[in-house]
């Protein structure tokens, strides 16, 4: 009988890379096999990555660390150490190389001890005394009890200049190679960090967004609702065309509100509200609307008129006077200005329950940051609300 036992980390590793090729596959045609094919590119580069850092550094590094010693000890007595016995070469390099095998194991053994005990990356005087205290220790203590030995059987045996040598020149590289591991660590912790930070942002701007949308709806509805009810009394087929205009109106806001759309949608929505709005307002309103014909593909982002024009048919007053306007100033500019006439008591307050305008300076400090100026003024008996966006390359 065949028993089977938990899968090694090798297999475990082959198996998830199989399963995302088979997931990758799945979706057919040229784009599937691309993305196996660059799949399989990103797990070759990572196990040569992995092969090279286990097998061949190690390897490198004991012969740096032997080429540096013999070359400060032979330009001392002006002597070329390949014109030495190529079998003590040999044996010294391999010991060497022996010795940086184990170095290296120990140091990432340390690193990991350090990560475990002393918790996440975090640059500290204290925290980076104490791993250079414990690295150079174990360093000196590692070469002097097996390349010191060496020495002192080989050449004129053991001297000060020998001994200085195998304690130097390993401690310098373990602080050359510390550094290098470490900031590279140190490094992509903080961008690790700051990508987590922005994604949390992110996040919060994301429902802070969808909060303040959603209190459009209960305000809006409750006005729809009410035009409809009092216009069946009077009026059924307009109440039909009210109610249809209303479920374009609720359509629209239905869609996803943190993508950008062409402002000729944006038009004709706020045409839809303001023939819902007209039907509730008095006979003595003077509307006047002007769109630039030059905005159709321009991107916005959505329902950010509406307060604007909503907070106008709400205060209009005095002659009840209306003029809406929207143009295209640049090829990167909108403006849209509403202007309303007002009666003699101050009628522009912030609902609580509504939408508000302070909801509106939100929103655009969200979606155009640095990229809107919003500006509010009563003069001549007007109350003039102007909006301008700068677009980006992108919006037109």
């Amino acid at each position: 009988m065949v028993q089977m036992g938990a899968p090694s980390s090798v297999d475990s590793c082959y198996i998830c890379t199989l399963s995302k090729k088979i997931c990758l596959l799945s979706k057919g045609g040229d784009q599937g096999l691309q993305d196996v094919f660059s799949l399989h590119i990103g797990t070759s580069k990572t196990t040569a990555m992995r092969f090279f850092k286990r097998y061949i550094f190690p390897a490198l590094y004991g012969l740096l660390i032997y080429l540096t010693i013999r070359l400060l000890q032979d330009s001392q007595i002006h002597l070329a150490f390949w014109r030495r016995s190529w079998r003590l070469n040999l044996l010294e390099m391999s010991v060497c190389i022996a010795i940086s095998y184990i170095w290296v194991y120990l140091f990432r053994q340390l690193l990991r001890y350090f990560d475990q005990t002393q918790g996440p990356l975090q640059l500290g005087y204290r925290r980076v005394a104490r791993e250079l205290l414990i690295l150079v220790s174990s360093t000196l203590l590692l070469f002097n009890l097996t390349a010191t030995p060496l020495v002192a059987f080989t050449d004129d045996g053991l001297s000060i200049g020998d001994l200085a040598a195998v304690n130097v020149v390993p401690t310098m590289f373990a602080l050359i190679y510390y550094g290098i591991v470490r900031s590279g660590q140190f490094l992509q912790a903080y961008v690790d960090n700051r990508l987590q930070l922005e994604r949390v942002m992110n996040e919060q701007l994301d429902t802070e967004l969808k909060f303040l949308k959603a209190q459009y709806h209960p305000h809006f509805l409750f006005n729809a609702i009410n035009t409809v009810y009092f216009q069946m009394d009077e009026d059924l087929p307009g109440a039909k065309a009210t109610l249809e205009k209303f479920s374009e109106l609720l359509r629209y806001q239905l869609y996803d509100q943190q993508q950008q759309v062409p402002v000729l949608q944006e038009i004709e929505y706020l045409h839809n509200y303001i023939g819902i709005q007209k039907i509730r307002s008095s006979n003595r309103l003077s509307l006047q609307v002007d769109i630039d014909p030059r905005l159709r593909d321009q991107l916005v982002y959505p329902l950010l008129f509406l307060p604007l024009v909503e907070n106008a048919f709400k205060y209009t007053g005095g002659d009840y006077q209306l003029h809406i306007t929207l143009l295209l100033l640049q090829p990167t500019i909108l403006i849209f200005t509403v202007s309303n006439s007002v009666s003699d008591t101050p009628p522009v307050k912030e609902d609580a329950g509504g939408i508000g305008l302070e909801n509106l300076r939100r929103r655009l400090a969200l979606l155009y940051p640095g990229r809107h100026q919003f500006s509010i003024e009563e003069q001549d008996g007007l109350f003039i609300a102007s909006l301008q966006l700068v677009l980006t390359d992108e919006q037109h």
